[in-house]
């Protein structure tokens, strides 16, 4: 039996997954930012946080850890106020003169401790609730996850152009912002310590000793690659995983970077509170309804049906960059339009890469097999997230988002071998 209700849930769910987005974006997202207006070329910049995606990428190899000990409510307090304690010092490191070192130190800490909150968080969420109250919910979360993306890349960016208009210390600037967030994040962390529910006991979860721990976690681990590997047409797979995204792995490093980059060097020379709006206003409504439009359209007709109109839209619209990177506009309306079209497309394509990725993984140990699907997506951001920054300084914005498009090839290429049944989507089939 759950529980809890659903009228007690409301308390903690979607706090729970708003408090699961602040340290991904303010790690994943708004250092780009910081990073690059602290004076890092967009190599370094590149490098130094699409190296924070590698908690992501292994975290499947110590959720089982974290299943085993303690309590989920546990490990999601734990991981949050110590969440907190690195954004506050984060803060504080800027003024520091090893700033770098202590901040790259500090954004990976906040990595680990992120990831290890999303396995606590998703097993709680399955734990306390019933089926009915999980799809109630579904929705709920997710908006809240997307709520935590504006608060960071809308609300913590644009107080960082607020404070900027009274100072020109660029670490007096960040300080200021990431002390808000970090406030926030207390809040929520002292919130959850109210209302989570004690759902499980720390008997009750030690299941043996540490030893039996390990060695029931690698022998669950061995099964779930043996499962992975031994999929039909497994090659054809995981090129699709790994490389799907590729071009979009490099565009999202650094989109925001070469607006707020100044005309002398190529970009946009976009004030702070500028691009606060257009990329956490203007670029989640279009990422909303693409994603929501992509689901209605695939539930009707089949995954196979729109699987090559998606690939157009999550592939054409890099292009607009090439326009915008050319003409160094300053016309609002048309980056904005740009930047809806671009993250639309990109909502509606991705509903057609994570519904292959369920696809993919139904059947035996589906959740595992899902968690692994997931750790090769963050690879495959990861590492052509790293090199976009030496891209962009070696052949400039106009030929790196050249290039960008030019790498949508790879994407229709390693779609073009798929093998989907053609029914699947379908909400007949989904409902039997």
């Amino acid at each position: 039996m759950a529980a809890t209700t659903q009228k007690t849930a409301a308390w903690w769910v979607p706090t729970l997954y708003f408090a699961e987005g602040l340290p991904y974006f303010i790690v994943m997202e708004l250092s780009a930012y910081l990073y690059k207006d602290m004076g890092l070329s967009d190599t370094e910049m590149a490098a130094y946080t699409g190296m924070f995606y590698l908690p992501w990428v292994i975290k499947p190899l110590w959720s089982p850890l974290i299943d085993a000990t303690r309590t989920k409510r546990w490990w999601i307090l734990a991981t949050q106020f110590i969440g907190t304690v690195a954004l506050f010092t984060l803060a504080l490191s800027l003024h520091c003169s090893w700033w770098l070192t202590l901040s790259i130190s500090l954004c990976w800490l906040m990595a680990v401790t992120s990831a290890s909150h999303d396995i606590a968080a998703d097993g709680f969420y399955i734990l306390a609730l019933d089926s009915h109250t999980q799809a109630l919910y579904v929705g709920i979360r997710s908006f809240a996850y997307r709520i935590a993306r504006i608060f960071i890349m809308g609300g913590l960016l644009a107080v960082a152009g607020w404070v900027e208009k009274g100072t020109s210390e660029k670490s007096t600037v960040w300080s200021v912002a990431l002390c808000i967030g970090a406030i926030v994040f207390l809040l929520v962390s002292l919130w959850h310590l109210r209302t989570i529910p004690r759902i499980e006991s720390v008997t009750e979860r030690k299941n043996g000793s540490a030893g039996n721990v390990l060695r029931d976690t690698i022998h669950e681990m061995g099964r779930t690659f043996r499962v992975f590997f031994s999929k039909p047409h497994i090659v054809t797979a995981l090129l699709f995983i790994f490389l799907f995204r590729f071009p979009e792995a490099q565009l999202g490093k650094l989109a925001g970077p070469f607006m707020m980059a100044s005309t002398d060097v190529g970009g946009l020379g976009l004030d702070k509170i500028t691009i606060s709006v257009v990329n956490s206003i203007v670029g989640v409504i279009g990422l909303l309804v693409g994603g929501i439009l992509g689901g209605i359209l695939i539930s009707r007709h089949g995954l196979r049906r729109w699987l090559w109109p998606m690939v157009f839209a999550i592939s054409l619209p890099d292009a607009l960059y090439i326009l915008l990177s050319a003409t160094q506009t300053q016309s609002i309306p048309l980056i904005g339009t740009c930047v809806f079209v671009e993250q639309f497309g990109y909502g509606f394509g991705y509903s057609a890469y994570m519904l292959y990725l369920v696809y993919f993984s139904t059947g035996e140990k589906s959740t595992s097999v899902f968690a692994l699907c997931t750790a090769i997506t963050s690879l495959g951001m990861m590492l052509p997230g790293m090199m976009a920054g030496w891209i962009a300084d070696t052949i400039g914005y106009t030929g790196f988002f050249i290039y960008v498009t030019i790498c949508c090839a790879v994407t229709f290429l390693v779609t073009a071998f798929l093998k989907i049944d053609p029914e699947y989507g379908k909400k007949n089939v989904a409902d039997r």
